[in-house]
């Protein structure tokens, strides 16, 4: 079996959400816990640190990665979902899983003869956790795919849980209110194992976490409660310098979005557990980690800036918590105008996004090619409600064109609201090299 015929067949032959939808969500252990039998329980032979969360835990798993990667550890990190290749979900210390191992993988699964059907994350899950084994890694980093308590990856019992935040999404799955939401994510915490929850200021929110905490008898840091981080200055290359206590002189963060001072501070807190239980970090390792985060684990999409003249910044947010902290950064941009490419799954909160975009930018309304997408059309109807304007684009990459063919060198760029999005455009990143002004 090729790579190509072995990535179709999980793209194509077994149920995906990312794909599909609602249909192609699987909840439940009991498929993730045979196949990991059938592996002879892989997960057991490293430490894990397992993260949740509604917005910031791919950004926290990689800073959290880099980090461990600087201190001389062998680092497995399993994220989703990925931009171009299949292959970015699984790492180990920064490099992508190779072709080889994922097609014989799915050799032996097809010649298993397992009696269970899994869906595609269950079966990537797996796979993960079975590499990570292979190569021996130190440490491994996993992000959970949606919610937490039903999620194929909560089969492990992690040295740190860490669950970023919580606000509204994925609401057919995981419940209309933020205490229902909680409740799935709290589903991560395992008995007696520390978890660090990066921000829970509402009061049923905290009260979800502290219960299961307690329940678990697991020991919690809210970090929001005692911040490490008291400020940040935008840095002209596009990092941030953070602000930290007791240091005097500011951490360099390579992901410059502004949301990230908040994903700092969470990682920041779950460095000070992982230490007080034997992991040895240095102050010097926080720094080269947060500074080298996207060459460390190969990061991408996050408030990543691909041009200068004009200015192009792609990031991923793709929900109204995001976008609660991303509108107001696209509003303070340095730029005469403002082009925004701008595609959604069908699924999302759209109006409540739209709602808080900058109505004096120029639009170019796209989708992926993906069933899940919003049509353009229809989002460009949408958007006209909110009195945001401009034309609608079937693919994405003819909305990047348009909007680069339009903007003079003292503009911006910013193409977002969906992962997929993001990855159709970087499928052609030749493409992608804005004209230089």
């Amino acid at each position: 079996m090729t790579y190509k015929e072995a990535t179709e067949y999980l793209f194509k032959q077994i149920p995906a959400f990312e794909r599909q939808g609602d249909s192609g969500y699987k909840p439940g252990l009991d498929t993730a816990i045979a196949l990991d039998n059938w592996l002879g329980n892989p997960h057991r032979a490293y430490k894990c640190i397992h993260i949740a969360g509604t917005n910031g835990k791919g950004s926290v798993a990689n800073m959290l990665a880099a980090t461990l990667q600087a201190a001389g550890y062998r680092v497995g990190l399993f994220t989703s979902p990925h931009l171009v290749d299949f292959r970015e979900r699984i790492r180990v210390d920064g490099e992508m899983i190779a072709k080889r191992t994922v097609s014989r993988f799915v050799e032996r699964w097809l010649a298993s003869g397992l009696h269970c059907e899994p869906s595609f994350f269950e079966l990537t899950t797996a796979l993960a956790f079975e590499h990570f084994k292979h190569q021996k890694v130190d440490y491994a980093v996993i992000e959970v795919g949606l919610g937490g308590r039903l999620d194929s990856s909560n089969i492990i019992t992690p040295i740190l849980s860490v669950i970023t935040n919580i606000s509204i999404d994925h609401t057919q799955f995981l419940g209309n209110t933020l205490a229902q939401i909680a409740s799935e994510k709290a589903g991560i915490i395992k008995p007696g194992v520390p978890v660090v929850i990066g921000e829970a200021s509402k009061p049923e929110v905290r009260a979800v976490f502290e219960r299961t905490a307690s329940t678990c008898h697991s020991p919690i840091v809210i970090a929001h409660d005692s911040p490490l981080v008291m400020g940040s200055v935008k840095n002209s290359d596009g990092t941030l310098s953070i602000f930290t206590i007791p240091d005097d002189a500011p951490l360099t963060c390579q992901l410059g979005g502004d949301y990230q001072v908040m994903n700092v501070n969470t990682v920041l807190h779950a460095i000070e557990v992982l230490r007080s239980h034997g992991v040895k970090i240095k102050n010097s390792d926080v720094r080269k980690g947060l500074a080298h985060v996207c060459q460390y684990t190969g990061f991408m999409g996050r408030w990543m800036v691909i041009g200068k003249s004009p200015t192009v910044i792609c990031d991923a947010g793709h929900n109204a918590g995001a976008w609660v902290i991303q509108s107001k950064q696209l509003r303070e941009l340095d730029c005469d105008t403002l082009h925004v490419v701008l595609g959604f799954s069908a699924d999302k909160d759209i109006n409540t996004v739209l709602s808080m975009m900058p109505t004096d930018a120029i639009y170019y309304f796209t989708q992926a090619q993906s069933s899940r997408s919003m049509k353009a059309h229809d989002l460009q109807t949408l958007a006209a409600k909110h009195h945001l304007h401009g034309d609608s684009y079937p693919l994405a990459l003819n909305a990047y064109k348009a909007a680069l063919k339009a903007a003079t060198p003292r503009d911006a760029i910013f193409v977002g609201g969906s992962f997929y999005v993001l990855g159709d455009l970087f499928k052609h990143h030749s493409v992608l090299k804005p004209k230089q002004g």
